[in-house]
This record gives C-alpha cells, structure tokens and sequence, in this order.
C-alpha cells in the first residue's frame, strides 16, 4: 500500500540488493523500501548483515532503519527517505549545476563524522566496506548520510585486520585489501580518500574515457598532491568548475586530508576522527599520521609489508581481468553493483567502469 503496489512510478532506483521504491507510511512518514531480489543467496546474506549493523547505529550522519519485514520469500528493508539523491549523482551527473565549495566541504565533514562514528564509537567497530560517492546520500540541506551497510563487517578493537572475500568497487579498494582480503578500518580511510578526491578534482575514481589499463585517480593525483602540499600550487588539481571560488586553507586541508588518506601504507593513514578535526581546521596538515610533503611515502610504499604502486597496478589489472574473463563473475558483477547506488534515481547497476564483485577469486582474498 504505501508503495501503491512497487509501482514503477514510485521506484527510486535499483542495485546489486534489489530495487528501492518511495513509499507513505499510514502515519504519512516518507520512506524508501529497499526490496531483495528473490533467490539471491548474496542478497540474503547483505540484507542479515544491514539490519544487525544498522539497528546498532544512530547518527545524524547515517541513514536510519525505520524497520523491515521477513515474510515468507519476502525480505524488505524500510529507511529513512533522504529526498535530494548521492553525491555521486550531484557531483557527476550530466547536466547538473557545478557543486559549490561550501557544500563540497558540509558534504565531506558530514560523511567524515558518520564514519568516525562507525570506527570510533560503536563496539565493535563498523568497516563499511563500500564508501564511495553513490554510498553518500543528500538531504535538502544538503547534509550527507552514509548510507548500504549490506557489505559492512564487526572488527574487535583487538583485531589488527580481518581476513574476507574482496568485496567493493574498483577506483576505490585499498591496495592492501584489493589484493590480499585484509580488511581493517584503514581501508575505509582508503575509500574516503577517493571521495575526498571526487570532490577537490570533480573527477570520477575511473575514468569513463580511458582504460582501466591507465592509472586511476588515485595515482594521477598522487604528485599533484605532493605539490599541492610542498609548494600550495593547486593548478591542475583542484576542480576547474570551480572557477578558483574556493577557500584556501579549507582545500590545503581537504588536500592534506586525501594525501594521507589514500597512502599505500594502511599503517600511516589517519584514523578518522583526525580527518575530521583536520577538514575542521582543527587539526594541521602536518599532524596527519601519514608522511605528507616530500616524503617518499605519498608516490608508494618502500615498507617489506605493504605494496608498491607498480605492484598494486598489476595485482589490480589480473584481478579485474580474472573477474572479466569468468562467466560467473561477470554475471556477479553486474548484478551485484556499479557506481550507482540503490537509492540512484533509476541509474543502471552496470553502467559504469567501477564495478563490484563479491565472487571468491584465487590468490585475491581467501577467508582466513
């Protein structure tokens, strides 16, 4: 009833999950229910994870669960409706007017405290799994709500890392969980940089245009970001929308933020809660646990545990190619995600570059 029967009129968009549908409750709450496809194994394991996560969570920078139904084959998951789509759709969808640099910056310090919040707050602590632009929701205000906790994994604070399948989004995996399975909090930090980095370059983590063969985003901007931070030149950077309407100090900061945050080294990323005092500008660049001006550090790791950049590119690439080449992965691929997310305004789960998989795969992250 309050979806006037999943008609196709309310459907708010559809993902790896199912498809999401704005319904009214009687009491007239707006809600966005999000329906799991019928038979999908992968799905009834995502749609157990995000109820016993974010029944655990409350926080004005995270989507809240109004509640959900098991009935039957039926599974269904009813949220809080966030009316103003992603970030990925306001950032780089077609048509739409340039996103000015105070709300780049209420977008990044809100999505910052929804995931200090997971990290730092709840116990067990909350890895995400799968922070990207079209994971960030928007309100009127235009304040960010993290939201699909169906990938999300529980981490004791005792544990250094957590041994799992590789699950996520090409453009934004950290290298030491893209080609090993060890995931910690520092591989959300990772995947924040990314989006740190969609919002100072207006760029997408892959670019549409080119190959996969060709660097990410990440490594493009890896000496620009060393310059950025040693020498204050933004040029060929910063997001040429913007027209240079940007506070300075605030994007010297945002910029130190994604150099650290994207360091091959999981070890020498900040925790997020220093993310958060740093785009607060309470917190200096230079107080960022990771190496930033001039060290070697920022262009890849020399440390005997970590990966180079060289080596992260080629495990990456055989990653990709094996999911690719496998009927079964490539079917996994497309169903299970994309850039868009659930909540995307009809946007196609297989529409872009960045695509998810959730298939075991060997060498890449065997369960422990």
């Amino acid at each position: 009833m309050a979806t006037n029967g999943f008609s196709n009129d309310n459907l708010l968009g559809q993902g790896g999950f199912g498809f999401v549908h704005k319904g009214i409750l009687p009491n007239g709450k707006v809600v966005a229910i999000k329906q799991l496809k019928a038979g999908s194994g992968q799905g009834e394991r995502e749609f157990q994870t995000e109820i016993e996560v974010i029944t655990r969570v409350h926080h004005r920078h995270l989507v809240s669960l109004v509640g959900y139904c098991i009935s039957g084959a039926q599974r269904l998951l009813v949220y809080e409706f966030v009316s103003n789509n992603t970030l990925e759709f306001h950032l780089h969808g077609k048509g739409r007017p340039t996103m000015t640099w105070p709300t780049r910056m209420k977008i990044a310090l809100g999505s910052a405290k929804g995931l200090a919040y997971l990290h730092e707050d709840c116990h067990p602590k909350i890895i995400h799994r799968d922070i990207k632009a079209a994971n960030i929701l928007i309100d009127d205000n235009f304040e960010a709500k993290v939201a699909d906790f169906g990938l999300a994994k529980f981490a004791l604070d005792t544990d250094t890392h957590v041994s799992t399948r590789v699950l996520g989004t090409f453009g934004y995996l950290a290298p030491e969980y893209a080609t090993s399975g060890k995931l910690s909090d520092k591989s959300d930090i990772f995947s924040f940089g990314v989006v740190l980095l969609e919002l100072i370059t207006g760029r997408q983590p892959i670019d549409k245009t080119h190959s996969f063969t060709d660097d990410s985003m990440v490594e493009w901007a890896r000496p620009l970001l060393a310059r950025a931070l040693e020498k204050g030149i933004f040029d060929g950077l910063v997001d040429e929308r913007l027209q240079n309407d940007y506070n300075s100090s605030e994007m010297a900061h945002m910029i130190a933020c994604a150099a650290a945050s994207v360091c091959d080294s999981a070890r020498r990323r900040p925790k997020m809660s220093q993310v958060v005092r740093a785009l607060e500008g309470n917190l200096s660049p230079d107080e960022l646990n990771a190496v930033i001006p001039g060290l070697s550090m920022i262009y890849s790791s020399s440390e005997g545990t970590q990966y180079s950049t060289r080596e992260y590119k080629e495990d990456m690439l055989k990653f990709r190619k094996l999911a690719l080449e496998s009927p079964e992965l490539d079917q996994g691929i497309s169903e299970i995600s994309g850039p868009s997310s659930d909540f995307g305004q009809h946007q196609s789960a297989s529409s872009g570059e960045a695509q998810q998989t959730s298939q075991d795969t060997e060498h890449y992250g065997k369960s422990s």
